[in-house]
């Protein structure tokens, strides 16, 4: 009986992560749906920093106090400065290109004209 029963830092360690992979999965399927350039980076920087660093949080949670964590801490704190910044410069470099976003109006006048 008791190899079937699971501590609280596993179960833990288990909601995290795939609460992680979950937020990965819908940032993935943003870059597919959605219509333009803007739209697919605010989907996959916000959605991929959420799920990483909860992913992270849980491979913590599973580490334990221990050097290691240590590490991974660093990593998120890393992973929360650079997606964020990293995006908005991106987006910033695409505007001052030339990339104008897509408005549902003016969507709606290409399919209508």
């Amino acid at each position: 009986m008791s190899g079937l029963m699971i501590d609280f830092t596993s179960i833990l360690t288990i909601v995290f992560v795939v609460a992680g992979i979950f937020f990965l999965l819908i940032g993935s399927m943003g870059i597919i749906r959605l219509p333009d350039f803007y739209s697919r980076t605010h989907a996959t920087s916000k959605s991929d920093t959420l799920g990483m660093m909860l992913v992270i949080i849980g491979l913590m949670i599973f580490e334990g106090l221990t050097i290691n964590s240590g590490k991974l801490l660093l990593i998120l704190l890393f992973i929360l400065l650079a997606n964020p910044i990293g995006a908005h410069a991106l987006a910033r470099a695409a505007l001052n290109a030339g990339l104008n976003p897509i408005f549902p109006e003016q969507k709606e006048d290409k399919t209508e004209g």
